[in-house]
């Protein structure tokens, strides 16, 4: 129990750094070639990691899900991940990665397991324009040498929207998402590298009558950020007469959401900003960092009207 406590802290603490831990998993061979390509996944998302138990099919799933795995009690949808992306897994699906998103528990069979590696946001590029729609970034493996090893990041939440559309909508038909006013010439800034998301997240806030500004990554964030607070200037303003919020999600590359708050709360001219974090990263002990960087408040994803009543607490409205 002391070792898992300590592990938690000291994964905890490397965000405090801009630091991350990556499992390194395989799918198989990539379609068309003989290439065995590495994925990642954050390990804060990881619950834990099977080797494949019995798996029970389900009439009329998806054709991406093999069925629910019964794990401690707890029936899991297990998601056939290699299909999902074009893989063939010609070892077999071996390992059983079950992960945590967004209020959501599932399991994702992949060919075998490598090794955790700890990593900078900054060895984190963008794969915006190159990556396809499931891709959201890559990760190069060994900064600072020769070797051109890189990690596939995939995009989660593209994937679980895909495999359960109805589960994961921004707004469920039926729902009601209350309106409400900023600031008179003020948006949110928001940030959040996954194309879904984004999505999601413009259709709450539209929803919800708010003016806002969408950015893929918390450096683009930083410095539109500090754009506008030049524009303001200007104008004889402040940076908070145009952003009335900072909204950001915590994995991202370049720059992640824990490091875009710190940067925000140690500028004086962006300090009275408040600050929510909105991911899918779940959990106390998630929450009890945020708070250490200076934000303002944390929402899980995705529902939009919890979204919408902590930007009208932030705000005092």
């Amino acid at each position: 129990m002391n070792t898992t406590i300590q592990e938690i802290d000291e994964r905890t603490n490397l965000a405090s750094n801009s630091m991350f831990e990556l499992l390194l998993f395989r799918l198989g061979e990539a379609r068309g070639t003989n290439r065995r390509e590495w994925f990642g996944i954050n390990v804060f998302k990881v619950r834990e990691i099977l080797v494949m138990p019995t798996i029970t099919a389900i009439v009329g799933a998806p054709a991406s899900v093999m069925g629910v795995a019964n794990i401690r009690g707890e029936m899991i949808p297990v998601i056939n991940l290699p299909a999902v992306v074009g893989c063939n897994p010609a070892k077999g699906l071996g390992i059983l990665i079950v992960t945590e998103f967004a209020r959501t528990t599932q399991a994702f069979a992949v060919e075998e397991v490598d090794e955790i590696v700890r990593l900078e946001w900054k060895q984190v590029l963008s794969a915006e324009g190159s990556g396809g729609g499931l891709v959201t970034s890559f990760a190069r493996l060994d900064a600072g040498t020769d070797s051109d090893r890189l990690a596939v990041v995939l995009d989660v939440e593209q994937i679980l929207r895909d495999v359960f559309p109805l589960a994961h909508q921004a707004i469920p038909e039926g729902s009601v998402v209350s309106e409400f006013r900023l600031p008179a010439g003020t948006s949110i800034l928001a940030a959040d590298d996954s194309a879904v998301a984004r999505l999601m997240i413009e259709q709450g806030l539209t929803a919800m009558g708010v003016p806002y500004i969408m950015t893929k990554t918390g450096k683009e964030a930083w410095e539109r950020l500090q754009a506008i607070s030049a524009e303001a200037e200007i104008e004889g303003k402040t940076a908070r007469d145009k952003v009335s919020l900072v909204l950001t999600d915590l994995e991202m590359p370049e720059m992640d959401g824990f490091t875009l708050t710190r940067n925000i709360k140690k500028d004086a001219r962006f300090s009275s900003i408040p600050v929510i974090i909105h991911s899918s990263l779940t959990g106390a002990t998630n929450e009890a960092h945020v708070k250490g960087v200076g934000a303002d408040a944390y929402v899980a994803k995705f529902v939009a009207e919890e979204l919408g009543a902590a930007i009208r607490k932030v705000l005092g409205a």
